[in-house]
């Protein structure tokens, strides 16, 4: 197993920016990752060698462009191991995908149903869910965490039952770094809501690789393409073949039909009805090239790499006076949450900044998540695959400075 990190950044061209005269460390990535060399010079190369809608021309330049497009299709439903190409619905990226299933569902929901989420939910897993069930007239639970930032098994479980007709909730959450164990979570659900649907947020998830949704025997499972190396504007929707064909349609147009008249409309089969319009073609094609890149890769030594970081972060933060970790699951991935005693963490940002040093500070959409832990956010540091161990150690050095500035 072998993982050569250099090798890696030299393939990143931003990686090479100074930042007030510092080189860059860039510490964000759970907000969005940086762009690889490949998938810049696949989106260049669409708009200069084949520019042209998909699906729909009868020249070269169309079928060009539709191949590259279903060919990314072909290689994200490889990555996530879906049964059949035609469940990976094109989408604008996570929060978009939510907001299809939700749309349906709601349209199925009635007063006395239930929705679950967890105290731990990105807003756009959260707000969507709530909005769904104040309109339906069903009840959402909220199942709890502990102070840990772990998801209460008991009181999860506690929150299931027949009434119960979706279950959304995270793979990996953003502001904690906490990895659900969703082996456990998925036949709690199965076993005691019977009747309830199965949603992963997998924006986080997705980005450290090996998501198999057959193993997971979820029914959704979505995901954003600016996580995982890919562009910013593209995102997928997984779903069971025999859900997705009876979903109500999201939006309707061009492409997602199959006979219109004056009076009435029938809809296409998969993917197409569930992806009205011109989609966001460089992007699906920008999406493939990154996870082809990223799956080219040793998926363990990856793994190892992140957890490497991950493992000396913890490990400095703990022995940092005056520096107070916030969520200490015990199966973390890529985050490493935190606030200095007596400073505020926006302004820990800015002079991590100045510094070169970039990380995420505020309550990272997770607001109530924030309420719960009696915190007003948090400054927070994420890893990918092309930060160092000696990036690590740059950032606590930064911190020093920051303490020293701010006392």
């Amino acid at each position: 197993m072998s993982f050569d990190v250099a090798a890696i950044r030299a393939q990143f061209p931003i990686l090479k920016r100074e930042i007030d005269g510092n080189r860059l460390v860039y510490l964000d990535n759970a907000a969005t990752t940086q762009k690889p060399q490949a998938v810049i010079d696949s989106i260049v190369s669409y708009y200069t060698e084949c520019n042209s809608n998909v699906h729909r021309g009868a020249h070269t330049l169309a079928d060009e462009a539709t191949r590259r497009f279903e060919y990314a299709r072909d290689i994200i439903a490889n990555f996530i191991n879906a049964p059949d190409r035609k469940e990976v619905i094109w989408t604008s990226g996570t929060t978009e995908s939510i907001n299809i299933v939700a749309h349906g569902l709601q349209q199925l929901l009635k007063v006395g149903d239930e929705v679950v989420v967890t105290e731990m939910e990105h807003h756009a897993n959260l707000v969507t869910w709530q909005q769904v069930s104040k309109g339906s007239g069903a009840s959402l639970l909220v199942a709890p965490i502990t102070d840990d930032g772990e998801l209460n098994i008991d009181k999860f479980k506690a929150c299931l039952s027949k009434q119960t007709k979706m279950v959304a909730m995270p793979h990996v959450s953003n502001a904690l770094g906490t990895v659900n164990p969703l082996d456990v979570l998925i036949p709690l659900v199965r076993q005691h809501a019977p009747n309830a649907y199965i949603l992963i947020d997998g924006a986080q998830g997705v980005a450290h690789g090996g998501v198999d949704v057959q193993a997971l025997g979820c029914d959704f499972y979505v995901f954003s393409g600016h996580k995982l190396f890919g562009p910013t504007g593209i995102g997928v929707l997984w779903g069971k073949a025999d859900i997705l064909n009876e979903w109500p349609v999201w939006q309707t147009g061009g492409e997602m039909i199959s006979i219109v008249t004056y009076q009435d409309a029938t809809w296409g089969e998969l993917p197409n009805r569930l992806e009205a319009g011109t989609p966001h073609i460089a992007g699906a094609i920008g999406f493939g090239a990154a996870v082809e890149w990223f799956s080219a890769l040793d998926l363990a030594a990856v793994q190892a790499h992140e957890q490497a970081l991950m493992t000396s972060a913890t490990e400095q933060a703990m022995a940092f006076d005056g520096l107070t970790i916030i969520g200490k699951a015990k199966h973390k991935a890529g985050v490493l949450s935190f606030n200095l005693d007596g400073s505020h963490p926006a302004d820990v940002g800015f002079l991590l900044d100045k510094q070169g040093i970039a990380i995420r500070t505020g309550d990272h959409c997770a607001q109530p998540l924030m309420n719960r832990l009696n915190v007003p956010g948090t400054a927070r540091a994420s890893f990918s695959i092309y930060n160092t161990l000696d990036e690590v150690d740059m950032l606590f050095a930064g911190l020093k400075k920051v303490q020293m500035m701010l006392m």
